[in-house]
């Protein structure tokens, strides 16, 4: 199994994530869980669109996540 690091942001509308490693597969909910389920909907689709016109699907690459207090 593969996976990718998505980057979730909560907003006045919601919630939105991206994929760093796949450029243009972003995802929204209305909650958290609603769009970390819709980002793995994102990711199976957008790695599918790839390979079905002979793309190169983007292998994952490691990230160093911390967070920093201020």
């Amino acid at each position: 199994m593969t996976e990718y690091l998505a980057i979730y942001e909560r907003n006045d509308d919601g919630w939105w994530a991206y994929v760093p490693d796949l450029p243009g597969c972003t995802a929204t909910g209305d909650d958290r869980e609603e769009v970390e389920r819709n980002a793995r909907e994102a990711v199976i689709a957008h790695v599918e669109l790839l390979r079905s016109t002979g793309r190169v699907v983007p292998d994952p690459t490691t990230h160093d996540i911390s967070r920093k207090a201020v």
